[in-house]
């Protein structure tokens, strides 16, 4: 189809595909569009009527039972698995309604799902109107001819996702598609890459099994007697030969019969306009529009946070027909922003870039991996969603990574990304597994991509597209034993899903952005070598997913200099205010029944108490309920220690290549969120509440960060900068004795040149001189710590404080019980004021408001002086009684 773009050229928009769409995020008027809405009260019942009961729509199964009072809390002790009865059974929905003779007599009638979970027949007045299969896809039938006067009755039929699964598997005869099951300490259900639903809904390692079921989206009807706008896109795109900002702007319309529309398209913010006349031959189209941007207009780019503002424009969008009569008026969100992925050669190294250029300058990707926040959608509610992006961003977060086992997330979750400059790698939703390649299961997927690339493609959050979750990985590094006379089929199936498939589609969609087809990859050689490297995990190459349980975490020498470290995190547990909520006394020991059911890591539990065992005593309290808040807690300090120390090397290695390895670009941790209340990767727990680990990346992440560690006995600090500009800056280290708050003796560093976007050594010292130098041999690496910041020409503190323990603590002579105190006052604008008040030096100090709701300041820091203060932001109502009742400080020489 060829497109004109000076005025008045007729533009014929011909049948494209027929693909429905998500709207986003706009008002559409015109040629008196009816809408009737189906969400509200729906009757939800199981196979045999034994179970009938009103339900919300959009909603499940398992909220409605619980909203009617047939089961409790669905995350309370063992209910995963007691609540499977739900999953293995089919259930209908069904409503009745009475559509006005208006609305029927409209030319076409469409009946609209946005989301149904997931293989359902649907009925009207007991005619079959279609079938669906896929969670992520939206579904739309004409049922004009099938609506009666009066009342009209619609009949949802979900068959059990367990059940069907297996069925597809068991119908795939001809080979394996592994893996069958989840592992056992999942809890979880069987064939789950036979079904396009999220992928964690059967169980993964940090989640329960609830593969849900039911109108998960929003239902409707609509009806017109001309043009139907379906969807619309707007992508911002920068010509270099023209030096001029294109807006790409696309539609998809649904016409009732050939029909001439003038179409106008304009920015008035940038004295931008263009008028088509299109003509819509009937069916489906899409109508794809260029508006150029008056290039005497200043156009303002979005940015990343913390790299600039995140403004954006109205384009507006109006539609006429011929005689004059506007059947269309509409606008919506614009932001301009460009994005490359840089994969090329590096002086020094073998291999090539991995890194993101945003309006052509490079950013350290900082940030974690997002997860459903609930197992159960319909309960994740927009302050949920606003919470969690806003404390991703108050750790100086500036990217999340989508993960590919979980669902493409709704509109909120986009929009808010957009407006707080979070950028998103967006994973399509395959995890950990092979998957059939059918022709059915194939057409759904190429309809599910479709869609999802049309809806998101406008937001500039989104940076790049990823195909799958660690499939590449799975394939190349034979995660399950697929015999060597076999290999050649799962190979032949991956191309033609992710390249031949997603790969092909993205690309004709959205040519705006990169495209990955995993993670990890090598990227361009991964490609260069048909699509599956012979080594994903290469360091010269991509990304990199990296874990390791065992080894000592404080051992920075064994960590991966990557190009760009995608995955990589240690499990932690909960607090004990979050656990308490789904638990009984009788749960509240490390080695409970209930503690052991809610670990779905292999030996998860041992691990976390091995690794922090290699650096703090274990906790050792008589009374049992204090040992396992305790050991709760030295969980949360291990996690937050280790992903500080792997962090700080990433962000170190951003300028430097070692031994060929380097230029490392981004760093997202696993994990952001919790899914529910149990052991995790998480540095957020479910419900929103801060784990130790959220408190420590609002430092690790800081844009200027000094890093320090010692490499054969030399203490080196770096300055670690994501400003914009350059600094002069200089290292002050203070050397502390951990039995008294004063500092033994600081040494301060000549002053470096440290350039933005940039990692450099400011200071470099034998730890034995140093110490040496504090003079009386009152120091030494058992007695003794570093704190260390920087500062500018002028004095100033730039950044946080970091520390640097010479010793393991469980090693040090000297560590007193600090026996702190505090005080709490009110300010009048509903913040709290807590003062402590310590007398030895205190690593790891804990505040816990318990069940107050709200976040500090700052949390589980090393405490060097006598006194400190900190705020605390409560979510909800409460009084300075209440939260010095419920505050508790905990420290680490205070659990042994």
């Amino acid at each position: 189809m060829s497109l004109f773009r000076q005025l008045g050229n007729v533009l014929v928009c011909v049948f494209y595909v027929w693909s429905f769409h998500l709207i986003f995020g706009y008002s559409v008027y015109g040629d008196e569009r009816l809408e009737l809405s189906l969400n509200g009260k729906w009757i939800l019942q199981n196979s045999n009527g034994s179970l009938l009961f009103p339900a919300e729509v959009p909603g499940c199964v398992h909220s409605a039972l619980l909203k009617q009072g047939f089961i409790q809390d669905i995350y309370f002790r063992f209910n995963d698995v007691a609540y499977r009865w739900i999953v293995l059974d089919n259930w209908t929905y069904t409503i009745s309604f009475s559509p006005s003779n208006e609305l029927r007599a409209k030319q076409r009638v469409r009946l609209v799902f946005e989301g149904v979970d997931t293989v359902a027949s649907i009925f009207l007045n007991g005619v079959i109107t279609g079938n669906t299969d896929n969670m992520f896809r939206r579904y739309e039938f004409s049922v004009g001819k099938m609506l009666r006067g009066g009342e009209n009755n619609v009949e949802v039929r979900l068959l059990s996702p367990v059940v069907y699964s297996l069925e597809r598997s068991q119908a795939h005869s001809s080979y394996a598609v592994p893996p069958d099951c989840p592992p056992p300490v999942q809890k979880g259900e069987c064939h789950v890459n036979f079904i396009r639903k999220a992928q964690s809904s059967f169980s993964w390692d940090w989640g329960p099994s609830f593969p849900t079921l039911g109108l998960w989206k929003g239902v409707r009807l609509e009806a017109f007697n001309v043009l139907r706008l379906i969807h619309l896109s707007a992508v911002p795109v920068y010509n270099s030969s023209l030096s001029q900002w294109v807006v790409e702007v696309e539609g998809l319309f649904d016409a009732v019969e050939q029909t001439t529309v003038r179409v106008s398209l304009s920015v008035v913010e940038l004295w931008t306009e263009e008028a088509f006349t299109v003509r819509f031959l009937p069916g489906t189209h899409k109508c794809s529009l260029s508006l150029y941007v008056n290039q005497s207009s200043q156009v303002k780019q979005w940015w990343p946070t913390g790299h600039g503002e995140q403004p954006f424009y109205r384009l507006r969008v109006t539609g006429a027909m011929m005689g004059g009569e506007v059947i269309l008026s509409m606008d919506t969100k614009v932001y301009f922003r460009t994005v490359e992925l840089v994969q090329e050669p590096i002086a020094g190294s073998p291999g090539l870039s991995f890194y993101f250029r945003i309006n052509g300058k490079p950013i350290f990707l900082k940030g974690s991996n997002w997860i459903p926040a609930h197992a159960l959608q319909d309960l994740v509610s927009p302050a949920d969603v606003r919470n969690l992006l806003q404390s991703a961003v108050d750790a100086n977060m500036n990217a999340l990574r989508v993960w590919g086992g979980g669902v493409y997330e709704q509109d909120l979750f986009y929009d808010l990304c957009d407006e707080m400059g979070v950028m998103i790698w967006q994973d399509f939703m395959f995890a950990c597994a092979m998957y059939p390649t059918e022709s059915d299961f194939i057409q759904t997927i190429r309809e599910e991509v479709i869609q999802q690339v049309r809806r998101l493609k406008s937001h500039p959050s989104v940076i790049v597209w990823s195909g799958n979750n660690e499939n590449e990985a799975a394939l190349a590094t034979d995660w399950f034993k697929i015999p060597v006379v076999q290999r050649p089929q799962y190979y032949t199936d991956y191309v033609s899903l992710y390249v031949d498939n997603i790969r092909a589609i993205v690309l004709e969609e959205d040519g705006s952005r990169p495209f990955l087809v995993s993670s990890p990859t090598n990227g361009a050689e991964s490609q260069w070598e048909g699509w599956v490297s012979r080594d994903p995990y290469n360091l010269h190459y991509g990304d990199t997913h990296y874990y390791n349980y065992t080894h000592d975490c404080w051992d920075w020498t064994a960590l991966p200099r990557a190009r760009f470290a995608s995955e990589y995190g240690f499990q932690s547990w909960p607090s004990f205010s979050t656990l308490r909520k789904v638990s009984k006394p009788e749960d509240w020991s490390y080695g409970s029944t209930f503690s052991h059911h809610r670990q779905h890591h292999a030996e998860g539990n041992q691990q976390m108490l091995k690794q922090a065992g290699l650096h703090y005593h274990l906790p050792d309290s008589p009374d049992s309920l204090q040992r396992y808040k305790d050991t709760l807690y030295i969980t949360q300090v291990m996690q937050a220690q280790c992903v500080k120390t792997q962090t700080e090397f990433y962000r170190r290695s951003q300028s430097e290549i070692i031994e060929g390895k380097g230029h490392t670009m981004g760093a997202l941790y696993w994990q952001l969120n919790d899914i529910w209340q149990g052991p995790s990767w998480s540095s957020i727990e479910f419900g929103g509440k801060w784990k130790m680990l959220h408190y420590f990346a609002q430092e690790f992440f800081s844009p200027l960060l000094p890093v320090g560690f010692e490499d054969q006995g030399v203490l080196l600090v770096y300055a670690v900068s994501d400003l914009s500009h350059d600094l002069h800056l200089k290292a002050v280290v203070s050397v502390y004795g951990w039995s008294s708050v004063d500092a033994v003796c600081t040494v301060v560093s000549g002053t470096a040149l440290v350039g933005g976007g940039s990692a450099v050594v400011i200071h470099k010292q034998p730890i034995t001189a140093l110490l040496a130098g504090c003079g009386s041999g009152s120091c030494t690496r058992l007695t003794c710590l570093m704190t260390y910041h920087l500062e500018d020409i002028n004095g100033c503190q730039q950044g946080p404080i970091n520390h640097l323990f010479l010793s393991s603590p469980k090693e040090a002579h000297g560590m007193l019980k600090p026996n702190i105190t505090f005080s709490v006052q009110q300010d009048e604008v509903r913040r709290y004021t807590i003062n402590l008040r310590s007398s030895a030096v205190a690593a790891f100090v804990w505040l816990d408001a318990l069940d107050v709701p709200g976040r500090f300041s700052t949390n589980g820091f090393l405490m060097v002086t006598r006194n400190r203060t900190v705020t605390f932001d409560p979510w909800g109502p409460t009084s300075t009684k209440q939260l010095v009742q419920a505050l508790t400080i905990t420290s680490l020489r205070d659990v042994y």
